[in-house]
């Protein structure tokens, strides 16, 4: 049943490819072997038309092809785009100014439906690429959004004669719509072929389709992103906080239930693709001002094999361990002249020392603490399943796992003022959550008394 509706599916949508001015070999590309979901909950709503919009779609569907081709043609002028857009796909990054080589070697076209065979292969392709990188999203809806003449869809394409006109052709590519009025743009679909991910090209497809935002007069970007797509746009300048007044984008954009809506500004002056050479050229200028004071980048020569042993029988036996470690370390070629002193590594070692018996005097009190009666309501985490309201009345639960932990990965605890601090706080939040008589309150009353006896 499912591969009846697939196919019925990709018929519809070749029968109205043909009626926009397709050639009849556009049918013999294969269908998809994946099953047709069926659409989830999270279906997005249908898109609101209006009465001057139906009038333009029937129009636009009724229309011959000849006429199709005039209308597209004119569209494109008023566009500043010119009839080789897609047949050449080799668009400069900007008109101002060429962007870097790495950008200039990408192949990347801006596709519209414009009801040309080069044109309809593209977007077929990327209808393909979003349906399998993006299996949630009904087919059907991506199909029609792809295809509708109110969306544009840029794609980054291989360089590879045998692969034109295929669906391998295509890397990556974004589907979007703009409104110029309000200069924004709704991004229907972003997605990058599952065999060229971790490379680099969504950054990269993300910085073409900025640059070419720029060039449309759009202000701001504004999408709905699933849990997974999240840190994708965070990476890519767009921000969970809507700056734009609601009123601008309220209505005209499709909201998707389960995702969170994220808007990214595009900075007119910015040459996005030059992005990674600014970068570079920031990072290369820190360095050198950086040099003028620093000597980290300064190479000496390796010690000498002998350097322990002709230290030590140089030094003097009525030394501290410590001040002969210390001055060992001052002898290593580097070291006086980065501001290093006596004093300094006299002090770290004993910081270090203090550190150490710090963390082996808790440990102890932790196994002491464990050992008593009174300890297992709090030898692991609260179970929050057990008890789901717990992390409304408690802010900030601890345990005696937490407290281990803290210990010895890191030096959480400076002074065991602190470590008892966390073992109040641990009685505390047992008292509060739990009822006056409970037994766990009575244990908590109990380990406060062998704080304060035993411990302390």
């Amino acid at each position: 049943m499912d591969a009846e509706m697939q196919v019925g599916e990709e018929q519809q949508t070749e029968e109205t490819a043909l009626r926009e001015g397709v050639e009849p070999a556009f049918k013999k590309r294969k269908l998809e072997d994946s099953s047709t979901e069926s659409p989830k909950e999270n279906e997005p709503a249908e898109e609101p038309v209006t009465k001057d919009d139906e009038a333009t779609t029937e129009a636009a569907t009724e229309m011959p092809s000849q006429k199709q081709e005039e209308n597209a043609d004119e569209q494109e002028e008023e566009n500043g785009n010119n009839k080789e857009t897609v047949e050449e796909s080799s668009i400069p990054s900007s008109p101002r100014k060429q962007g870097s080589y790495e950008y200039d070697k990408l192949k990347w076209v801006v596709v519209r439906n414009d009801g040309k065979p080069e044109s309809m292969i593209k977007l077929i392709g990327l209808k393909s690429l979003f349906a399998k990188q993006l299996p949630k999203m009904p087919r059907s809806y991506i199909a029609r959004l792809v295809l509708d003449r109110r969306h544009t869809s840029i794609a980054i394409l291989q360089d590879k004669p045998e692969l034109k006109n295929t669906d391998d052709e295509i890397i990556g590519g974004i589907c979007y719509r703009a409104f110029p009025e309000m200069r924004l743009a709704e991004i229907a679909f972003c997605a990058v072929n599952a065999n060229h991910q971790v490379k680099g090209y969504g950054s990269k497809l993300m910085n073409l389709f900025k640059n070419h935002a720029v060039q449309e007069g759009i202000e701001y970007f504004i999408t709905y992103a699933d849990n997974y797509a999240i840190g994708y746009f965070k990476k890519q300048g767009f921000s969970k906080t809507i700056s734009m007044p609601k009123g601008r984008y309220s209505g005209l954009i499709k909201e998707y239930d389960g995702g969170t809506p994220m808007e990214c500004y595009v900075h007119p002056s910015i040459d996005y693709t030059r992005i990674p050479e600014l970068v570079q050229a920031q990072k290369d200028f820190i360095m050198s001002r950086i040099r003028l004071t620093a000597q980290s980048h300064i190479v000496y020569d390796p010690l000498p094999p002998n350097f322990a042993s002709a230290f030590f029988d140089g030094a003097s036996s009525s030394s501290s361990r410590g001040n002969h470690n210390a001055a060992r370390a001052l002898q290593v070629p580097g070291m006086i002249a980065a501001g290093w002193t006596l004093n300094d590594l006299r002090q770290r070692a004993e910081t270090q020392r203090e550190i150490k018996s710090l963390k082996s005097d808790l440990l102890q009190m932790v196994h002491r603490i464990k050992e008593q009666q009174f300890a297992w309501p709090f030898l692991e985490p609260v179970d929050t399943k057990d008890v789901p309201d717990y992390l409304d009345v408690i802010t900030k639960p601890i345990d005696l796992a937490t407290i281990e932990k803290r210990i010895r990965s890191d030096n959480h605890y400076r002074t065991k003022e602190m470590f008892f601090a966390d073992i109040q706080l641990m009685a505390d939040n047992c008292k509060t959550y739990n009822d006056d008589g409970s037994m766990y309150v009575q244990c908590a009353k109990k380990l406060e008394k062998f704080l304060n006896d035993k411990l302390k």
